[in-house]
């Protein structure tokens, strides 16, 4: 499957800060064209790329004050390559983080879910999350975790995707966060899903269900949005102008919320 998308910042920095960008596809996509360009007021800046142990591909430069304009396209075929797995995955994502305060929710999980394991646990989590929260781009604050999305009761893709998370660690199921590029999704932008660990394997579960989980390309992995963060900076601010994502596919699969689909 052909898939092309594209990322385009704008930002105006007030000083000389450390800025850290993750908008390039990961390890392991099948990636057959690749530009990244950076400029600030018309000069070409060269960040530095590190990865992380999830094959994350980290930008990281420091800037003066001015504008900056930020820009990212690829081009990806064929089937990723899973992510290696170790033992302290089992361990990490089984931990309630920041965002996926799974130990404030072990009592709702334990009630809505009894004696649901493996598959039929992910898809009654989707399910119940998919039907208790609203989509509503932003209703949400960037500090709102788990918790405070089940009580308002509606939220962006971060915010379902935070309480499938801390659903699914609660019961004992490691669960982790990734920022994809996501073909079909609408409205376009990053996107965010999680992953759950059941039968020796990771599975997509998206309880917004926006967009088909075939055609999903992996940017970044982590414990929650702290983690997968398109955009980190320090010293200075920073203002973000304008951000446009876009997400294509030669072909849109059909997403069967029964089926287990992993993501590479």
């Amino acid at each position: 499957m052909l898939r092309t998308v594209s990322a385009h910042l704008e930002l105006d920095i007030t000083g000389r800060t450390n800025m850290v960008f993750s908008l390039a596809l990961a390890q392991g996509n099948v990636i057959e064209t690749e530009q990244l360009t950076m400029s600030l007021d018309g000069r070409e800046l060269m960040p530095n790329e590190i990865s992380d142990r999830h094959g994350t591909r980290l930008h990281q430069l420091v800037s003066d004050a001015g504008h900056m304009t930020v820009d990212y396209t690829a081009t990806s075929t064929g089937a990723p390559r899973p992510l290696e797995e170790t033992e302290l995955d089992q361990i990490v994502y089984l931990r309630p983080s920041r965002y996926c305060e799974s130990d404030m929710l072990t009592p709702t999980a334990r009630s809505e879910f009894a004696g649901l394991r493996g598959h039929d646990l992910l898809a009654a989590v989707a399910s119940w999350v998919g039907s208790k929260l609203r989509y509503v781009p932003g209703s949400s604050q960037v500090t709102d975790g788990a918790a405070n999305t089940l009580l308002a009761r509606r939220g962006v893709c971060r915010d379902y995707a935070h309480l499938v998370i801390a659903l699914l660690r609660a019961l004992d199921i490691p669960a982790r966060m990734a920022a994809v590029y996501a073909p079909g999704l609408s409205p376009m932008d990053f996107h965010a899903v999680c992953e759950a660990y059941v039968e020796g394997e990771w599975h997509v579960v998206d309880a917004t269900a926006l967009a088909p989980r075939q055609s999903l390309l992996r940017i970044s992995t982590g414990r929650d949005a702290a983690d997968i963060a398109f955009l980190t900076n320090h010293w200075a601010d920073l203002y973000l102008r304008e951000l446009r994502v876009t997400a294509v596919a030669e072909t849109l699969p059909v997403d069967d919320v029964r089926e287990l689909v992993q993501l590479g």
